[in-house]
């Protein structure tokens, strides 16, 4: 199976990197997880882009904050999917962030998830890969399951409390 790649703008990030990488293990999905910042190691950012997809990596993760021009950098320079998701980083609650990943010029697309959306990143990048992963899209569907289950039995706990 192909790699996912969680990169963040900066180590302040792991936070969320670590919601990413524990929802990739627990669907026992590849990944590796980098430091790499637009604004002050943009060669290098370019430079794992322009590489990735032949290191075997197949979706990107990239994680940032206040600008948050990280995932549109790494677009910029790679064909294969990109995920954003914007860090609630600044005074701004992380607006800045959310408007400067979805804000992206045509052609250069980036898929943004939600303010500190780890989780929600990583089950995406799992959907990508599942397409051509027949035992992943099982383990998605098992997820699916088990969060159908889980508010099922939230309803019947509140049900059995308040509906007398």
């Amino acid at each position: 199976m192909k790699k996912v790649a969680v990169i963040m703008g900066s180590a302040s990030d792991l936070p969320i990197a670590e919601k990413a990488i524990e929802q990739l293990e627990s669907l026992d999905v590849p990944y590796e997880v980098h430091v790499y910042s637009a604004h002050r190691t943009p060669a290098e950012a370019a430079g794992f882009a322009k590489e990735a997809e032949d290191n075997g990596i197949a979706v990107i993760i990239a994680i940032a904050g206040k600008a948050a021009h990280l995932a549109g950098v790494l677009a910029a320079h790679a064909t294969i999917p990109i995920i954003g998701i914007p860090i609630q980083g600044s005074d701004l609650g992380g607006m800045d962030a959310l408007l400067s990943t979805v804000q992206m010029p045509p052609g250069i697309p980036v898929a943004a998830m939600a303010i500190n959306g780890g989780k929600n990143a990583a089950i995406f990048a799992a959907q990508i890969l599942s397409l051509s992963e027949p035992k992943l899209k099982q383990k998605l569907e098992a997820l699916r399951s088990d969060m159908t289950k889980s508010v099922l039995e939230s309803n019947r706990k509140i049900e059995e409390k308040y509906n007398k």
